[in-house]
């Protein structure tokens, strides 16, 4: 499945790549002439089928099925990208799990299970593949999928938002062990994105589509390609070398916005 032209392409690991923002990164990568490993709790069997061209141009593409957040299944993973592609040049930590409930009735099972696939597995996936990437000449990096709720509380959310927030300091601690030794670690923290999780929040009631497009300054939801973009940018050390333990908000200015609803709508008609 490889050719002379892309025997040496870069190695891109993502996670949960078989949705959302996770398949967006993964085609997007593709596109750039990235090798890709795709790891999820479930075959990214459809993820693949529509990497078809780009594997047919000689890139390469592998489904890894693993538990992000098990110590042992991500060893295993790690064998197996090293065994189909020899290096990893780019992690991109994306899978993710949400949960809405008020804390106080947030059971302890449930707060453990957001933060060990949400933060576990970053540290889990971060520690294998970027052993990798020290050992290696090459440049590397590590992009974790945070969020806005990794820069504010957002009521409701109160083990996602602790796990995000986590994130955060999980990126910029390896940012400042690593960054001397080759490899960079940021973050891309969405706003809301139109994706399966966003479909399910909604179904719940917990938001309308209205209450984020009157919140947001762009006046829309992002698009995993919004996110995708961002990643392919921090990936890439020809356009960010210099750019090391970053939270780079991708979200429409939600969070650099301190107005009130009603001056916000005015804005958006004012002459």
């Amino acid at each position: 499945m490889t050719n002379g032209r892309n025997a040496n392409a870069r190695v891109a690991v993502v996670t949960g790549a078989r949705q959302g923002i996770g398949r967006r990164v993964a085609e997007v990568l593709a596109a750039r002439g990235y090798s890709l490993a795709l790891i999820d709790l479930a075959h990214p069997k459809e993820t693949l089928d529509g990497l078809g061209p780009f594997q047919a141009a000689g890139a390469k593409a592998v489904g890894v099925v693993a538990d992000v957040s098990d110590e042992a299944a991500v060893a295993a993973a790690t064998d197996e990208v090293l065994h189909h592609f020899g290096r990893v040049d780019v992690l991109v930590n994306n899978a993710g799990i949400g949960l809405i409930a008020p804390a106080e009735s947030t059971p302890a099972a449930q707060w453990r299970r957001v933060l060990d696939v949400n933060l576990t597995g970053p540290f889990l996936l971060s520690r294998a593949f970027g052993t990798v990437m020290l050992g290696s000449d090459e440049p590397g990096t590590i992009v974790n999928i945070a969020s806005i709720a990794g820069l504010g509380g957002i009521p409701d959310r109160v083990a996602y938002n602790a796990s995000k927030h986590g994130v955060l300091g999980l990126t910029r601690t390896l940012a400042v062990e690593w960054g001397g030794r080759g490899v960079r670690v940021n973050a891309v923290c969405p706003g809301f994105v139109k994706t399966e999780m966003d479909e399910a929040d909604l179904a719940s009631g917990a938001y309308t589509p209205q209450d984020i497009v009157d919140r947001v300054p762009l006046a829309r939801f992002a698009t995993p390609t919004d996110i995708a973009e961002a990643v392919a940018y921090l990936a890439d050390p020809a356009l960010s070398a210099y750019v090391n333990g970053t939270a780079l908000p991708v979200d429409g200015g939600w969070t650099a916005d301190a107005t009130w609803r009603a001056l916000r709508l005015r804005k958006r008609t004012a002459a």
